[in-house]
């Protein structure tokens, strides 16, 4: 059975110009990586126990420390990655959401690895609002669909 996972691709309009709330993936793998090494928030759950936007919300506030905005949410569709896992994606306007107080959740990884040190690392290290182009260059491959989802969404409401 496929891998399922939900998130939230918050959207601000600046001077009329959208931009994304992108998050870079932390730990060792990702420190010296910019391209295809941000994300949306998000995180694995099980569809038979868990709503997909209930598990969105819960990784937001998991990964980035904060509740999500309070605004109402929108399905932006279900994208599949090339492994198989299948991501829900949510959408909301995210204008009033500060990025000063965020405290990044973390994961255990063995490092280096076959050390047999287990290090703290955590799940996300930064986050930046940013346009349409950077976005889709730094997003994860499986991700940038959300994102041309969005995009198409926001012109048809003249956005």
């Amino acid at each position: 059975m496929a891998v399922t996972s939900a998130g939230i691709l918050l959207y601000r309009l600046v001077e009329g110009t959208p931009q994304v709330l992108i998050a870079h993936m932390g730990g060792p793998y990702w420190a010296s990586k910019d391209a295809g090494a941000w994300s949306i928030p998000k995180g694995e759950y099980d569809a038979d126990s868990e709503a997909a936007l209930d598990a969105a919300l819960r990784e937001f506030a998991e990964e980035l420390g904060v509740p999500a905005p309070d605004v109402p949410y929108a399905e932006l569709g279900t994208f599949p990655y090339s492994s198989g896992k299948r991501v829900t994606v949510f959408v909301a306007d995210g204008a009033g959401l500060p990025l000063e107080d965020l405290r990044f959740g973390e994961f255990e990884l063995e490092w280096p690895p076959r050390s047999g040190r287990r290090q703290s690392f955590p799940e996300v290290d930064r986050v930046e609002w940013t346009g349409w182009d950077n976005a889709r260059e730094r997003l994860v491959k499986g991700q940038r669909p959300a994102l041309d989802a969005l995009e198409r969404q926001l012109a048809d409401a003249g956005a």
